[in-house]
């Protein structure tokens, strides 16, 4: 049932007409970030925008009580999860961060990362835009492969709204 409801509500998103407001585009692509954040049961949710050495809050979706990050934002791509996700450097999903091997090399935040997933947000034309992420505070309930595939259904999903935001 909440496999369908999912695909349900990612489908909606995905049935925006080609002609759509920005406006309606940017409120489908949090719709989709909120679903995610709620589907995964997550604290946080985002997706970012990787440009010139700089990782860029594009849309931020959080539980309430826990505002860490906001859209508009920004931070060193360098310092950040996203960008270890893109190169390779960590895994797009990760159950405990602090049983990674290398954990204590991680970027510093200024709050605790228990469980996080990641994959990059790709556009048509094959570039990367940056990343869809979620994660908790603390470990968060057993993560399963069909988590990742969905996250990064809603990445595909994404992308295509992201292009069809600078088509309008």
């Amino acid at each position: 049932m909440i496999a369908d409801l999912f695909e349900q509500a990612l489908g909606r998103a995905a049935a925006l007409p080609t002609d759509a407001p920005a406006e309606r585009i940017d409120r489908a692509v949090h719709d989709v970030v909120q679903l995610m954040r709620e589907h995964l049961e997550m604290d946080v949710a985002f997706v970012s925008h990787l440009h010139g050495g700089r990782r860029y809050f594009v849309t931020v979706d959080t539980r309430a009580g826990a505002e860490v990050i906001a859209t508009g934002g920004s931070a060193p791509a360098d310092e950040s999860f996203c960008q270890r996700v893109i190169d390779g450097r960590l895994p797009q999903s990760i159950q405990d961060v602090r049983l990674l091997p290398g954990a204590a090399e991680l970027p510093r935040t200024p709050f605790s990362i228990g469980s996080h997933l990641s994959t990059p947000v790709v556009l048509g034309d094959g570039s990367v835009y940056g990343t869809m992420c979620c994660f908790s505070f603390e470990a968060a309930r057993p993560l399963v492969d069909r988590d990742l595939k969905r996250l990064r259904m809603a990445a595909e999903l994404t992308a295509r709204l992201i292009d069809q935001r600078h088509r309008v």
